[in-house]
């Protein structure tokens, strides 16, 4: 039995090739998912001081 070398140097490509494009995509995630969470919350209120009120209370 001889071993078919092409076969098995296209299958290697293919494999590395699945895997960059994985890595790839993955990367591009994570900066879509960063983007998100770093930009998705609830600005606080801002609230207005009385100067004539001493404990500052709501």
């Amino acid at each position: 039995m001889e071993i078919n070398w092409v076969v098995i140097a296209v299958v290697i490509l293919l494999v590395v090739l699945v895997i960059v494009l994985t890595i790839r995509k993955n990367l591009k995630e994570k900066k879509k998912l960063e983007n998100l969470l770093n930009n998705d919350f609830k600005k606080a209120e801002k609230v207005d001081i009385d100067a004539d009120d001493a404990a500052n209370e709501k």
